[in-house]
């Protein structure tokens, strides 16, 4: 007869043989890249011949390769990157590699247990065993990438980590672990990213996005002031610096004015303007008002491409 110890055991045993399999499974995809001083980086062969990896890792612009499962180290090149999705697409010049298992993050809840799995020095693999700390629904990044999901990880993300596959408990890869997003905290790019970034690098080499050509910092509107104009937002976004001959110069816009409205929404803080430089907004024209000297003043703002010196 089983005593409930045994039976505990077994479980366990079970647990413990099923992640070591997802991780083999998942670790068939994961690479290391040898592109900054001193320690490599995991990435993840997305598709035959193409590496996706963590931006922020990728220290140098030549001289990179990258070590697959089976010990070959394969040259590459940068094919794009995008700092604002922290996301890096290389280039292999062995393009006959496998690609990984992608699977989607909507099933994924908070308490799932996950795996982070990379690729390290001696290209050995690693793992790490945590759960979903937090999930949530579409947001951007400090520099306004567009993410699919907010995933939040309680797991250890050890050095040579960032750019290694977020794994199911089947072993499938639902997304890119980093610490370049949110402070050094563990967050995922889930797969939907990944592949929507990587199909624009594979055919631009970056991601386009708009552009205002405006510095900001966020100003509290005087209650007074919000009575008498009507104004929605209790905060607007101060202009400090203006790009000669950017979009915002050529609107007339002026050092000092405050943006409180943009494309007839409030502008309360610099999230609000990047929801509106997308590239599905390159090359339209939108309305914006500014605050300048008591009075609101009507502008017309037509979007332009971002510079590739400041993407």
């Amino acid at each position: 007869m089983e005593t409930s110890s045994q039976g505990t055991l077994g479980t366990l045993a079970a647990l413990s043989h099923d992640l070591a399999t997802a991780v083999e499974r998942a670790g068939r995809s994961v690479v290391a890249i040898d592109a900054r001083p001193r320690v490599p980086t995991s990435g993840i062969l997305l598709k035959p011949g193409l590496v996706v990896a963590a931006d922020h890792t990728i220290r140098r612009e030549e001289e990179i390769t990258v070590t697959l499962e089976d010990g070959r180290t394969v040259p590459a090149k940068i094919a794009g990157r995008d700092a604002s999705t922290d996301l890096a697409l290389l280039k292999l010049e062995e393009p006959r590699t496998g690609a990984a298992e992608i699977v989607g993050t909507a099933d994924l809840q908070v308490g799932h247990l996950v795996l982070a799995v990379g690729r390290t020095k001696g290209n050995h693999l690693g793992a790490s065993l945590g759960i979903v700390s937090s999930a949530a629904g579409e947001w951007r990044t400090w520099r306004g990438g567009r993410i699919d999901r907010f995933i939040r990880l309680d797991l250890s993300i050890f050095i040579g980590f960032s750019g290694s596959a977020l794994v199911n408990a089947a072993g499938g890869i639902a997304g890119i672990n980093t610490t370049g997003l949110a402070r050094g905290l563990g967050i995922t790019i889930p797969a939907s990213t990944v592949s929507r970034v990587a199909d624009e690098l594979a055919a631009k080499g970056h991601i386009a996005r708009g552009y205002l050509g405006i510095a900001t910092q966020s100003v509290l509107l005087p209650e007074r002031l919000r009575a008498k104009l009507n104004l929605a937002g209790q905060t607007g976004l101060i202009l400090v610096t203006i790009e000669p001959d950017g979009p915002a110069d050529k609107a007339g816009m002026m050092i000092g004015d405050i943006l409180v409205s943009l494309d007839g929404a409030p502008a309360n803080d610099i999230s609000d303007v990047q929801a509106k430089l997308g590239a599905e907004f390159i090359g339209r024209d939108i309305a914006a008002s500014v605050l300048r000297g008591g009075a609101l003043v009507p502008l017309t703002l037509r979007i332009s491409e971002r510079p590739s010196r400041i993407r």
